[in-house]
């Protein structure tokens, strides 16, 4: 098959590794421009251009897909199919008409539920116990609201963060669109409308949500701390350092929401419900550690309280 493959970053490198493993002919790579990045601002391609680029694949990086001249390249390649992983723009109507067999997305979910740009991190917030990946056919309805082709779950560890799913369904998802390309290949794939009423959403998080309410139960701080690890990270501050809190366990106790104690050397936070044992933690312009270690450099107050 003619494929043109659309996707930006380390989320959709081993569904492109696959087609190329394939020997699908990939007739164009399309992805996010360079971005700068650093104190230099140095221009940085994304992951998905550097894996294409190492297979001399030909790249497109257009601002926008609404530009006509882009459209006409797209019916120009020829592609019998669109595979889209996390490429970060909509494709408009002419774009989805363009292939016979139509685009295909893997979306990291088990949709319909969290649709939209962040659904393995709001997986985690939420305390899911399974999670996923689906490929289906994308529509010009509402964001990932078509059919869906095929699913693939995977449970979802009580301590597990947003990005050590993320690197578990990366791979899930290239495996996934493999069967996916094959059962279309052989003419048994089904399309499987979804259930709209059973949809939920999974918006772009935001730095606003690293702000912890200590008056929480222990299990909700929990899963926040680790869904929005590696980004945008929960935060406090103590001492007038601010922390990132990146891993923690969920202990008995709890009665003063913030308050901070040391028991048996580790570092516990008191919650409205329960408490936190702080497994993992990084200072500002410091390197990570466990609650134990920096303890032994940042000797507690009586009635210290995290900020």
């Amino acid at each position: 098959m003619r494929i043109i493959f659309m996707g930006t970053p380390d989320f959709a490198v081993p569904a492109l590794q696959r087609l190329i493993d394939r020997k699908d002919q990939i007739c164009g790579v399309f992805t996010q421009p360079d971005k700068p990045k650093g104190r230099g601002h140095k221009m940085q391609f994304s992951p998905v251009k550097e894996l294409a680029l190492q297979y001399g694949l030909s790249v497109y990086q257009p601002d926008s897909l609404r530009d006509e001249s882009v459209q006409s390249k797209i019916q120009q390649l020829g592609a019998d199919i669109i595979v889209v992983v996390a490429y970060g723009k909509i494709l408009p109507k002419s774009i989805l008409d363009a292939p016979a067999l139509g685009c295909i997305n893997v979306h990291g979910s088990l949709l319909p539920r969290y649709r939209g740009a962040a659904p393995i991190q709001w997986m985690v917030i939420n305390g899911e116990k399974t999670g996923g990946i689906t490929t289906m056919l994308l529509g010009d309805g509402p964001v990932d609201s078509g059919d869906i082709l095929l699913t693939a779950e995977t449970e979802i560890g009580p301590e597990e963060t947003a990005g050590e799913l993320f690197d578990r369904l990366k791979l899930l998802g290239a495996d996934l669109l493999d069967e996916t390309l094959e059962r279309l290949e052989q003419g048994t794939l089904k399309r499987i409308p979804q259930n709209h009423q059973e949809a939920t959403l999974a918006p772009m998080l935001t730095k606003e949500m690293s702000i912890i309410n200590w008056e929480q139960p222990a299990k909700k701080i929990h899963d926040l701390i680790r869904g929005l690890n590696p980004w945008p990270c929960a935060a406090v501050k103590w001492n007038d350092t601010r922390l990132k809190l990146l891993a923690t366990q969920v202990m008995e106790g709890g009665g003063f929401p913030g308050r901070i104690s040391c028991q048996a050397g580790e570092l516990v936070v008191d919650c409205g419900q329960g408490a936190l044992r702080i497994t993992e933690l990084q200072a500002e312009n410091g390197k990570r550690m466990n609650g134990r270690d920096y303890l032994l450099g940042h000797p507690l107050v009586k009635d210290s309280y995290f900020q």
